[in-house]
C-alpha cells in the first residue's frame, strides 16, 4: 500500500499505470487536480471511488497540457476577501511561489473523503455542480447555504454557551472540521473571538488541555525523539513551513509550569498569524518541546498528554534544542521564522541570545510584548505631552517581558536623543520579588536583571518605590495579580495630571489591577491598557474604554513582513519600526475614548502597515532575500495574505 501526505507526489514508478486504473475515464475527468501548493488528503486506498484517489499523468501528458482546466481547481475571482486583505493573486493565498514539481500522480480528495477534509471542506457550501462532479450527492442535504450564512449560524450556537472554555472548544472543533469557516468566522468577528481562541481563555485551555485533548493539531518532540528530530518533522504533512511556533511549556503566560499542555500557546498563537497576518495555515508548524515537568498536580493527573518526569536541564535540555534548531534549518530552509514562546527566563534570554546570530528567530515574550507596549507609550505622547527621554519609567516584573520592554524604551530613547544606552537605561527603574533593582544587588542578579542596577538605596515595596521615584509610567509584568493597589494607583494620581499605568499580566486574574480599578481611584485620570480585555467602564457620567496592549497586534505583522521580504535574520530596528507603524494607526477619535490602541476590527490592514515598515528594515539593512523589492510594500502585503473566502471547485 502506498501512503501519501497532503501536497505529495509520486515521482517514479509506482506500479500502476493508467491502463490499470480502477475507475473510468469520466471518473478520472471529473475528479479535482490541484496545484502542488493545494493541501490534499492522503491516500490511504484506490479501491472505493468515495476514498481519496490518484490521478495519474505522464511527463507527455502534463507537457502536452493533457490535464484540461475543467479539471483544475478554480479560484472564484468573485469571492469575498477578508478585511484588509487582497485577491489570491499566488492561486494557494500564498506568500512565497509554489515548489516547481513534475507529478506522475496526484492524490486528491473526493466523496465522502471530501467532506472529512478541513482544509477542502464546504459542508452545505459545496453547490449543486460541485456536488455532482465530486460525489457528493446523498451525502448531504439538499439545501446550499452562503458561506455568510454559515458564519451566522455558528456565532449564534457559539453565542449559546455560558464559559468561554466551551466556546474555545467549538472553535477547535471546527477548525478541524472546515479550516477556511474557522477562519472567516475569526475574522469577521475578530473582537469577540480573540479572547476565546486566544488570551485569556487559552490559559485556562492549557491547564486542562489533557482532558479537552481529542487530535493532536502540531508536533510533540520529546526526550524520547533525541537523536531523530529531523524524521520526526518529515512525519509533519506540510512541507513548505515558513512560521513554527515553539514552546516547552515551562513559563505558559501567568501560570506557571505546564509542561506538554502547553500546546494550546502554539496553536493559539499560529491561528492568529492567520487569521491577523494573513499567513497561510499550510505554512504555520506548532511544536512542543517536552523536557517533562515539574508541575507535580500535572504528574499525578491520570489525563496528562505528556512524560511523566521532572524536567530535563542542563547538557540534556541544551542538545534537544539544539537539534530542534538544527532539524528545522535542515528541513526547512534559511527563512523560515522560528517563535519562541513561554520559555522559562533562564531558557529564554539565552536562546535568543544563541541563535539570534544563526536563525530568524523572534521572542513574543521578550520582543513582541516591547514592540507593543513602545507603540502603546508613543501613542501616549500625544495624550500626555513630552518625549520619552522626558518621562520616568517603574516596573513591577524583571522577568522576560519586563527587561524586553525597559531595553526596546532605553534603545527608543537613545536612537531619538543620541543618548548612550546607559545613560537612557537610567530612566528605568525595575523591581522584583526582592525590592527595587539597585547596584548594591548586582552580585546577585541574574544576567538580564544587571543593566537595570543602579545607584539607589534598597526598597522593599513598590509603593515605596512609587512615593521615592515618582514615576510618570508605571508598568505590571509581575504575573502577580491585585499588586497595582489602591495606594499604589493613587500615589501615581497624586504627582501626575495623567498618569500611565500598564497592567500587562496574562490571564486576566493575574492583572496587577482591573481597567475599574483603574479608573476609579485615579478619579478618571489614568490612562491604562491591559495585557487581557477588559470591559468598558463607566466613570461619573464618563465611559472609557480600555485598551489592551496585545501581542497579536505585532506578531502577525511582524511575521509577515520577514516572510515577504525573505529576510534571513531579525534585528531590533524592525521591532521599532513595527511599534511606530502601530503607533501611527491611532486616531484621535481613539484618544477621546481614552485608547492608545487602535481597535482589533482594522487588524488586517494594520498588520499590512506594520509588515510593510519590517520588510522595508529589513531590506534597508541587507537582511532581505527577495529581489527587487516591490514598489508598494502595503499593497504587497494585502496581496500577500490569506483569504478565508472558499474556492469554487469545478
Amino acid at each position: 500500500m502506498i501512503s501519501l501526505n497532503r501536497s505529495t507526489f509520486l515521482l517514479n514508478n509506482v506500479g500502476i499505470s493508467s491502463s490499470h486504473s480502477p475507475f473510468s475515464g469520466r471518473q478520472r475527468r471529473s475528479l479535482l487536480s490541484v496545484p502542488s501548493s493545494l493541501r490534499v488528503a492522503a491516500v490511504n486506498s484506490n479501491r472505493d471511488r468515495n476514498s481519496s484517489v490518484l490521478m495519474e499523468s505522464t511527463f507527455k501528458d502534463v507537457r502536452d497540457g493533457a490535464v484540461s482546466s475543467s479539471s483544475v481547481i478554480d479560484v472564484d475571482s468573485k469571492s469575498n476577501i477578508a478585511p484588509g486583505g487582497a485577491a489570491d493573486v499566488y492561486g494557494e493565498d500564498t506568500a512565497t511561489e509554489d515548489q516547481v514539481v513534475t507529478p506522475w500522480f496526484v492524490s486528491v480528495a473526493s466523496g465522502y473523503s471530501l467532506l472529512r477534509d478541513p482544509h477542502h471542506n464546504k459542508g452545505l457550501a459545496f453547490t449543486d455542480a460541485e456536488r455532482s462532479a465530486h460525489y457528493l450527492r446523498g451525502l448531504l442535504p439538499p439545501a446550499v447555504v452562503s458561506q455568510e450564512l454559515q458564519v451566522k449560524k455558528l456565532m449564534y450556537i457559539i453565542r449559546q454557551y455560558q464559559l468561554p472554555l466551551q466556546k474555545y472548544m467549538a472553535m477547535m472543533d471546527l477548525q478541524e472540521r472546515n479550516e477556511k469557516l474557522f477562519y472567516k468566522l475569526l475574522v469577521d468577528h475578530v473582537e469577540e473571538m480573540l479572547p476565546i481562541v486566544y488570551t485569556p481563555t487559552v490559559g485556562e485551555a492549557c491547564q486542562k488541555y489533557g482532558s479537552i485533548f481529542t487530535r493532536p493539531q502540531g508536533l510533540y518532540i520529546s526526550l524520547k525523539e533525541k537523536g531523530s528530530i529531523r524524521e520526526v518533522l518529515r512525519n509533519w504533512p506540510e512541507k513548505n513551513i515558513q512560521v513554527i511556533v515553539v514552546t516547552d511549556g515551562e513559563r505558559i503566560l501567568g501560570l506557571g509550569d505546564l509542561g506538554c499542555q502547553g500546546m494550546g500557546i502554539p496553536v493559539g498563537k499560529l491561528a492568529l498569524y492567520t487569521a491577523l497576518g494573513g499567513v497561510r495555515p499550510s505554512a504555520c508548524l506548532p511544536v512542543t518541546i517536552d523536557v517533562g515537568t515539574n508541575n507535580e498536580n500535572l504528574l499525578n493527573d491520570e489525563y496528562y498528554i505528556g512524560l511523566r518526569q521532572r524536567r530535563a536541564t542542563g547538557q540534556e535540555y541544551a542538545e534537544l534544542v539544539h537539534e530542534f534548531m538544527s532539524a528545522v534549518k535542515q528541513t526547512y530552509g534559511e527563512k523560515v521564522l522560528i517563535q519562541f514562546e513561554d520559555f522559562a527566563n533562564h531558557n529564554a534570554f539565552d536562546l535568543l541570545a544563541k541563535y539570534n546570530t544563526t536563525h530568524l528567530v523572534f521572542n513574543d515574550d521578550i520582543q513582541g510584548t516591547a514592540s507593543v507596549v513602545l507603540a502603546g507609550l508613543v501613542a501616549a505622547l500625544r495624550l500626555v505631552g513630552g518625549t520619552l527621554a522626558d518621562h520616568t519609567f517603574l516596573f513591577l516584573g524583571a522577568g522576560e517581558a519586563g527587561t524586553g520592554i525597559a531595553e526596546l524604551i532605553a534603545l527608543e530613547i537613545s536612537k531619538q536623543t543620541n543618548m548612550p544606552m546607559e545613560e537612557a537605561r537610567k530612566k528605568i527603574w525595575l523591581v522584583d520579588s526582592k525590592g527595587l533593582i539597585v547596584s548594591s544587588r548586582k552580585e546577585s542578579l541574574q544576567h538580564f536583571k544587571k543593566p537595570w542596577a543602579h545607584e539607589h538605596e534598597p526598597i522593599k515595596t513598590l509603593l515605596t518605590a512609587v512615593n521615592d521615584i515618582k514615576p510618570t509610567v508605571l508598568i505590571g509584568t509581575s504575573g502577580v495579580g491585585r499588586t497595582f493597589t489602591k495606594e499604589v494607583v493613587e500615589a501615581m494620581a497624586s504627582f501626575n495630571v495623567k498618569p500611565i499605568i500598564l497592567s500587562l499580566s496574562n490571564p486576566t486574574s493575574q492583572s496587577e489591577c482591573t481597567a475599574e480599578e483603574a479608573y476609579t481611584w485615579s478619579q478618571g485620570r489614568v490612562i491604562f491598557a491591559s495585557g487581557s480585555p477588559f470591559t468598558p467602564v463607566e466613570y461619573e457620567g464618563k465611559t472609557f474604554v480600555p485598551g489592551q496592549a496585545n501581542n497579536a497586534y505585532i506578531f502577525p505583522g511582524f511575521g509577515l513582513g520577514l516572510i515577504m521580504s525573505g529576510a534571513i535574520r531579525s534585528h531590533d530596528d524592525m521591532l521599532l519600526a513595527a511599534s511606530e507603524a502601530l503607533a501611527a494607526q491611532v486616531t484621535q477619535e481613539n484618544f477621546d475614548k481614552g485608547l492608545i490602541y487602535p481597535p482589533f476590527r482594522n487588524i488586517r490592514k494594520i498588520s499590512a502597515e506594520i509588515a510593510a515598515k519590517v520588510a522595508a528594515k529589513a531590506y534597508e539593512l541587507g537582511l532581505a532575500t527577495r529581489l527587487p523589492p516591490p514598489k508598494d510594500l502595503v499593497k504587497y502585503a494585502e496581496s500577500c495574505m490569506y483569504s478565508p473566502a472558499y474556492r469554487s471547485y469545478r
